[in-house]
């Protein structure tokens, strides 16, 4: 039962900084930005998963060698790596700081679209559903629009997330496969199709949807309770996720 919460170590160390990055800098993006439009609302999700990828990629990368540790051997003898701590501070000491942002430049490629069409879809969704405090439904409501944000997002970037966990991986065993991204897109096209970047998708939809449901949830109702007493809907000018008048300064946080 073990292997499957196999690298569980670097997600719980990072997740909770990843997401503080996220919402903080996007609330902050579209106070800067002034206007609540679609195209800010996108800028403002770009940025903050531009930012938070300063975390993102050594903890993916972190996450993946210690899934791949032990890989193809009946039982392995010894460990390379201890915990995700140890298996970064492994890689510093033989790479350097190169060595811990392997898959960087794949990383801003999934994370600035895929974080701006995160939050996008979010106010679409809140909007179109029409989330009000009073709303009886408003808990399912926002567990539905944050499910299908995070689908949303992960359609739009699953590519080149295929592409980032290949590279990361890459070099396990003291051999390295590819030379760079062209290289590994080349490779993977030529041995296993176009259908290689698909592949995992269906799983990763399955995770995303109670994933972001509850993130984006928790996150709304955490702030309305902040703020209860407060003449504010749940999303106001300062960091507010759902659109509930048109004349307030939505945020998505």
């Amino acid at each position: 039962m073990t292997g499957l919460y196999k690298g569980i170590g670097s997600p719980m160390m990072g997740l909770t900084f990843i997401n503080a990055i996220v919402f903080g800098v996007q609330g902050n993006a579209m106070r800067k930005l002034g206007r609540d439009t679609p195209l800010n609302q996108f800028l403002a999700g770009a940025s903050a998963g531009t930012i938070q990828c300063v975390i993102c990629c050594p903890m993916e990368l972190a996450k993946t060698r210690m899934q791949l540790q032990g890989t193809g051997e009946k039982k392995s003898k010894r460990k390379l790596y201890k915990n995700s701590l140890d298996c970064l501070v492994r890689i510093y000491k033989k790479e350097g700081i190169r060595g811990i942002n392997r898959g960087m430049v794949t990383t801003l490629m999934r994370e600035m679209p895929g974080f701006g069409v995160y939050f996008l879809a979010w106010d679409s969704w809140t909007r179109y559903l029409g989330c009000e405090p009073e709303d009886p439904y408003m808990i399912l409501k926002l567990l539905f629009a944050g499910g299908m944000s995070g689908i949303a997002s992960w359609i739009s970037t699953y590519p080149v997330d295929v592409i980032k966990s290949r590279l990361q991986a890459d070099g396990v065993g003291g051999v390295n496969q590819y030379s760079g991204i062209k290289d590994c897109v080349q490779q993977s096209l030529k041995k296993e199709g176009w259908r290689v970047f698909t592949r995992g998708l269906t799983s990763t939809l399955l995770r995303a949807f109670p994933v972001n449901a509850t993130t984006f949830a928790t996150v709304t109702l955490f702030l309305m309770y902040m703020r209860e007493g407060q003449e504010c809907s749940i999303v106001d000018s300062e960091q507010q996720p759902v659109p509930l008048q048109p004349q307030t300064q939505p945020t998505s946080m």
